[in-house]
């Protein structure tokens, strides 16, 4: 089981990501990435989910052309909303976590 610290941190990657989608994440996994595998796999997860997830967009603004893509983005937003939620919740439990429909890029 991780410690608080370790805990706590990879909960905040996902709770910054409201603030700053990418920058924040990216200083909290980099910083602690070495000290814990815990925070380690939690920035490798974020990075995934939000590289995934921008793909999603894409595809969705693409879509806009023959108008699915309107209701695509607000399914791709909240999806991402809900998942960040879950992912902070589950790391601050000290559970491992997968977020579903990810590609996982980065291992």
């Amino acid at each position: 089981m991780p410690n608080q610290d370790e805990r706590l941190f990879a909960a905040l990657i996902f709770v910054v990501s409201f603030f700053t989608v990418f920058i924040g994440p990216l200083i909290i996994w980099l910083l602690k990435k070495e000290d814990s595998t815990y925070v380690d796999y939690y920035g490798k997860e974020y990075f995934n989910f939000f590289i995934s997830y921008g793909v999603y967009t894409l595809i969705s603004t693409m879509l806009m052309l023959v108008l699915i893509g309107f209701i695509t983005i607000w399914i791709v937003g909240v999806l991402y909303f809900i998942f960040s939620i879950v992912a902070a919740i589950k790391a601050y439990e000290g559970t491992i976590y997968k977020i579903p429909f990810v590609f996982r890029l980065i291992r």
